[in-house]
């Protein structure tokens, strides 16, 4: 099964370059700042629909990326996200079996892809984080990528088939957070902010949002981590 499923991924991922490659023109940025092998949790902004197929095709590296889970109960596309390995998870809430998901992936030397935002930003800007990204990465201390994108706002069909929309892709210095067997609150919600903060640093100023330099930064609302997450 296994290997139908790498096939399958594979050749998505042929199809999936063959389209962006007339619909988009995408400039890539420090793509050797990507780990090659080892397990990692790679977190980016998310503007457009668009943003996953385009990093799936930009990232050297198969990626597992959560998704929410109302695509796994559409028809058709549901079982085709089952067969590329995608994570569903419930947004917006405590979701542990997502998270053991994650865990089991991590250990396999998997590289996970994560919008932390939680959903697609309609004014283009950097939306206060939620807290599954850096739970995850306390819990496991694997290292975080942060990668930035823009450009993606203005990919709409069908105007994208008749003329490519110019987008980048930029990648961060990979960074670790301390594993901890006891997580507070305040740690979660602190290490959302670091982890949002890598992300703006990469994007044009335009694009930062609450994380932009001098802005005042929403604490995460991680009301649903529990106090101990050991």
């Amino acid at each position: 099964m296994n290997f139908f499923k790498g096939l399958f991924y594979y050749l998505n991922l042929a199809w999936v370059k063959s389209l962006l490659f007339f619909v988009t023109s995408v400039k890539v940025i420090d793509r050797d700042n990507t780990p090659k092998r080892g397990p990692i949790i790679i977190v980016c902004n998310h503007l457009n629909n668009a943003d996953p197929p385009i990093l799936t095709g930009t990232i050297p590296r198969r990626i597992y990326w959560l998704t929410k889970i109302e695509w796994f109960k559409t028809p058709i596309i549901g079982a085709m996200f089952k067969m590329a390995g995608m994570i569903p998870v419930r947004r917006f809430e405590a979701d542990l079996h997502a998270l053991r998901l994650c865990e089991r992936a991590l250990k396999k030397g998997w590289a996970l892809g994560m919008f932390p935002e939680g959903t697609r930003s309609k004014s283009g800007a950097l939306r206060p984080g939620e807290p599954g990204s850096a739970l995850l990465a306390l819990r496991t201390g694997v290292p975080i990528l942060p990668v930035a994108i823009w450009g993606t706002e203005n990919v709409k069909l069908p105007r994208a088939l008749i003329g490519r929309t110019h987008a980048y892709v930029r990648f961060g210095k990979p960074f670790s957070l301390t594993k901890k067997t006891k997580i507070s609150r305040e740690d979660v919600a602190e290490a959302t902010v670091t982890i949002m903060k890598s992300i703006a640093a990469i994007l044009p100023e335009k694009y930062r949002g609450v994380y932009a330099e001098g802005a005042s930064v929403a604490k995460p609302d991680v009301s649903a981590v529990a106090s101990d997450e050991s």
